[in-house]
């Protein structure tokens, strides 16, 4: 029997939680995969574009707030010394973030992860960019 107590509790949690949820009138999270986002940024001294990805989307017309992952293309000069190798100034990156968008200006902070080099430790950078919501 108390195996069983904790499945239950939780069964019944969840469907009271949903139960009182969608009587509320105020926004639902609705999980999408792809919000219509293009925003253009700034973070670790170089730039980035991304189109939005994966998220949770917070929804009050006609504001939105999105949590989720950020499939980007980074622009960033590599500085290295005469000689040595270089890599490609634009590079495919992932990161993760919030966006706010009212109406079709979207705000958003993401956060990218540089691996470890050579000559730096890996670390998390925290940027800002500004786009347009479909």
């Amino acid at each position: 029997m108390r195996k069983l107590l904790k499945p239950l509790t939780l069964t019944l949690a969840l469907h009271f939680f949903n139960a009182g949820w969608s009587q509320n009138p105020s926004p639902r999270p609705v999980l999408a995969a792809w919000d219509g986002m293009v925003i253009a940024g700034y973070v670790d001294k170089g730039a980035f574009v991304n189109f939005g990805g994966p998220c949770i989307k917070f929804a009050s017309k006609p504001y939105v707030i999105t949590l989720g992952m950020l499939p980007s293309l980074r622009i960033k000069e590599d500085k290295v010394a005469a000689g040595a190798k270089k890599n490609s100034p634009v590079t495919p990156n992932l990161g993760a973030g919030v966006s706010f968008a009212y109406k079709h200006l979207a705000l958003q902070v993401p956060v990218y992860y540089n691996a470890k080099t050579a000559a730096a430790d890996g670390r998390w950078n925290i940027g800002i960019g500004a786009g347009y919501r479909f």
